[in-house]
């Protein structure tokens, strides 16, 4: 709310009440009405010097000697009032400090409640989407409360933002990380992020970096995975992987050893040349993209697929001869991309991964995918637990995952409460890739 900013005064009225000496009680008039909606309530205290205690004291008609002195606003609105002025202290002070004034509580209160609007309609969305239920979406709304990214924004910014962010979000949480593929096995639905950006949000750069709705999915998406909030392009690029989003076709690889595709194709007698140099090589998703008919391994053919570099990289110390894919963590854009082609080409894909609930969940997706787990049952983590000495092992954290090609696996690990990271068990699956051993 603000008052009209026409000017009320005549040249003789405005020249007596606009004399400097009396400046700093308009300006304390207009601190004091601006709090107090407006109102020409309660009083307010200035300092006034000889001139200004004249003038005040003629317009009052009292009479006021210099220094500091205590003024009732009513008492000064009823003077304005009936003064040659024939108006209230609120258009006074509004034409003698040069702009309207504004009722400054009532804003606030204004703002609070569209804020308090703006986060039931957030929660209203997110049921809508069904989120609503996730495990980490009271994590995720407590951290862009504490950290006041939506304040920053402000409220039109915010609102367009999280509107764009809760579609984002529900595409990736629902539809596309595993669609059904026509061969029977499950797909992974690839997303570049422009693609993802004009489907949710209408803008191609609708979700890059410095746009608050990227920010506000990629937080999203770090709750959901239990990571650090990104801070860097890398950890941005990263999160963006997690969920499948590809953010350019060279950044994200995937690592391979002994990966000989048959036929003539020229990529194909490239990769059968690097394993036979023994050399690892780092596929992007462009590279795979650009040889879409290139064959990656005869039916039939097993494919030992980790979770930790450190697997592939001991493979690769002992040059031993299975075929080994490394995802390194959740696999990128290329990882998904490159165990998509195996599976369709009837490949025998073995996955395993951390005995760990962020490494449940990884396999989860791989094996649903069309992998199979590879010494990823309740047996293996009790061996492992057997073998291994107590500092080696480290508590479970974070919010427990599903095993459903083995429940077992899920009930003794939630049971014992105890992580085993791959790199633990490297001499057996060092055995398996030297002699294509069981899985």
């Amino acid at each position: 709310m603000t008052t009209s900013s026409l000017p009320r005064l005549s040249a003789s009225v405005r020249s007596y009440l606009d004399d400097p000496s009396l400046t700093g009680l308009w300006e304390a008039a207009r601190k004091r009405l601006e709090r107090n909606r407006l109102a020409p309530t309660g009083t307010l205290q200035t300092q006034l010097d000889a001139e200004g205690a004249k003038r005040l004291g003629g317009l009052l008609g009292t009479r006021l000697e210099p220094g500091v002195r205590r003024v009732q606003l009513s008492a000064l609105d009823a003077a304005l009032r009936a003064s040659a002025a024939q108006c209230g202290l609120v258009s006074v002070v509004a034409e003698l400090t040069g702009r309207p004034l504004q009722d400054r509580t009532s804003a606030k209160e204004a703002q609070q409640t569209a804020w308090t609007a703006l986060w039931q309609q957030l929660d209203t969305d997110l049921t809508r989407a069904g989120l609503a239920h996730m495990g980490w979406i009271a994590g995720w709304l407590g951290e862009l409360r504490s950290t006041g990214t939506l304040t920053r924004a402000g409220i039109e910014a915010a609102a367009t933002a999280l509107s764009s962010a809760i579609r984002t979000i529900a595409i990736l949480a629902h539809t596309p990380l595993h669609a059904p593929a026509q061969t029977g096995a499950e797909s992974v639905k690839q997303w570049e992020l422009s693609e993802l950006a004009a489907h949710t949000t209408g803008d191609a750069h609708g979700l890059d970096e410095g746009r608050l709705a990227g920010l506000l999915v990629l937080k999203a998406v770090a709750a959901a995975c239990t990571l650090p909030p990104p801070d860097s392009a890398a950890s941005r690029r990263l999160l963006w992987e997690q969920v499948g989003v590809s953010t350019d076709s060279l950044s994200g690889t995937v690592m391979v050893w002994r990966l000989a595709p048959p036929g003539p194709h020229p990529w194909a007698r490239m990769m059968r040349t690097r394993s036979d140099l023994a050399l690892v090589t780092h596929l992007t998703l462009q590279e795979l993209r650009t040889v879409p008919d290139a064959a990656l391994t005869a039916a039939g053919t097993t494919v030992y697929f980790c979770e930790n570099p450190q697997v592939l990289q001991a493979a690769a110390r002992y040059d031993l001869p299975g075929i080994l894919v490394c995802g390194s963590g959740n696999p990128s854009a290329a990882g998904w991309e490159l165990l998509q082609r195996l599976i369709a080409e009837k490949a025998d894909v073995a996955y395993h991964g951390d005995f760990d609930w962020p490494g449940i969940t990884i396999a989860e997706r791989v094996i649903r995918t069309g992998a199979r787990p590879w010494r990823m049952h309740a047996a293996d983590y009790l061996d492992a637990l057997t073998e291994l000495p107590a500092e080696r092992l480290t508590p479970l954290a974070g919010p427990a995952a599903s095993t459903p090609w083995d429940p077992q696996l899920a009930a003794t690990m939630a049971q014992h409460g105890l992580a085993v990271h791959e790199e633990a068990q490297l001499h057996y699956l060092l055995s398996d890739l030297r002699h294509n051993g069981p899985a």
